[in-house]
C-alpha cells in the first residue's frame, strides 16, 4: 500500500510583479514580521500595566528603534549566512556577498545583529538595554513565523526523509524523489506560534516587570525549538552533519541555551534585590 502524500503546493516566488519590479514572498516575510513586530511593540508599551508603570522606551523610541533593528538583522543574518553556512563559496566569489536577492540569511546572525543594535541604541538614547531586549525579542516569533512560512512557499530548506507512512510527508520539487518531512512548518510552529503564545502569557502575568526575563526566556525556548526542528530539517548540502551528528543549527543553538539561562537567573534576583530593598 502506498504511503498517503500531500502533494507539494508550488507556488511562484515572486508574490508581486509590477513590470520590471519584482517582490518575493521572502521580501514580504521580512517586511511584514517588522511591519508587525513594530505595531505590537507599540501596543506593549502603551500597556503601563505590563510593565508596572510607565513603559521604559518612549513610543518615538521604539519608531526610531526600527531602522536600527532592521539594519541589524539584515546585516547580521547575511554576515551570519557567509560566515557560519557558505564561508568557502563566498570567499572565491566575494561580489555575491551582496546579493540578498539569490537568499541566504543565518538567524543566528541576525540575532546578533539585534544585539548590537540593542546595546548600541539603548546606550545611545540612555534607556535599559534589558527592557529593549525584552521588547525586541516579545516580538520576534512574528518575523520568525513570517520566514519559515515563505521558506515554506518556496520549497526550500526542506525536511529529512520521512518514515513511510507519514500522513502529512511531502515530495518537494527539489528535494529529490522521497517524500519528506514539511519542516519549514514544524518550525513555524514552534518558533512561531508557540514561542509567541508562551512569551504573550509570560508578559500578561508581568514578565516585563523583570528586565531580561523575557530577553532570557526566548533565547532558551528558540534554541530549544531550533534543536528540535533540526532532527526533522535536511542539513545544508554544502556542510552536511558535523560533530557527533549535530547540525550547524544545534551548534549554534546550545550556547543559546546557557545565555538565555543565566539571563533569566540574573532578571529572577535583580527582582528580589529590589524587593529586599524595599521593605
Amino acid at each position: 500500500m502506498l504511503p498517503l502524500l500531500i502533494k507539494f503546493p508550488v507556488f511562484d516566488p515572486i508574490a508581486i510583479s509590477i513590470g520590471p519590479i519584482a517582490i518575493r514572498w521572502y521580501a514580504l516575510a521580512y517586511i511584514g514580521g517588522i511591519v508587525f513586530g513594530w505595531l505590537y511593540a507599540r501596543s506593549l508599551l502603551k500597556n503601563e500595566k505590563l510593565w508596572g508603570g510607565p513603559a521604559p522606551i518612549s513610543l518615538v523610541q521604539m519608531d526610531d528603534f526600527i531602522l536600527w533593528v532592521t539594519l541589524g538583522i539584515i546585516v547580521g543574518g547575511r554576515t551570519g549566512y557567509v560566515l557560519f553556512y557558505n564561508l568557502p563559496f563566498f570567499t572565491e566569489h566575494p561580489s555575491e556577498i551582496l546579493e540578498l536577492w539569490k537568499g541566504g540569511m543565518s538567524f543566528h546572525g541576525g540575532f546578533m545583529g539585534c544585539v548590537v543594535a540593542v546595546m548600541w541604541f539603548a546606550r545611545r538614547n540612555n534607556i535599559s538595554i534589558l527592557s529593549l531586549g525584552d521588547i525586541t525579542t516579545a516580538v520576534g516569533p512574528i518575523g520568525l513565523f513570517l520566514g519559515r512560512i515563505a521558506n515554506f512557499i518556496n520549497g526550500e530548506l526542506w525536511g529529512r526523509p520521512a518514515d513511510p507512512g507519514l500522513p502529512w510527508a511531502m515530495i518537494f520539487p527539489n528535494g529529490g524523489p522521497l517524500p519528506r518531512h514539511p519542516s519549514q512548518l514544524y518550525e513555524a510552529s514552534m518558533e512561531g506560534i508557540l514561542l509567541f503564545t508562551v512569551l504573550a502569557m509570560m508578559i500578561r502575568f508581568g514578565a516585563l516587570k523583570r528586565p531580561g526575563l523575557i530577553l532570557g526566556s526566548f533565547i532558551v525556548l528558540y534554541a530549544i525549538a531550533r534543536i528540535t526542528g533540526e532532527h526533522f530539517r535536511e542539513p545544508d548540502p554544502q556542510l552536511g552533519f558535523l560533530w557527533g551528528g549535530l547540525t550547524m543549527g544545534m551548534l549554534l543553538s546550545l550556547p543559546m541555551v546557557i545565555a538565555g539561562i543565566a539571563l533569566i537567573v540574573m532578571a529572577w534576583r535583580r527582582k528580589e534585590a529590589n524587593q529586599a530593598g524595599a521593605k
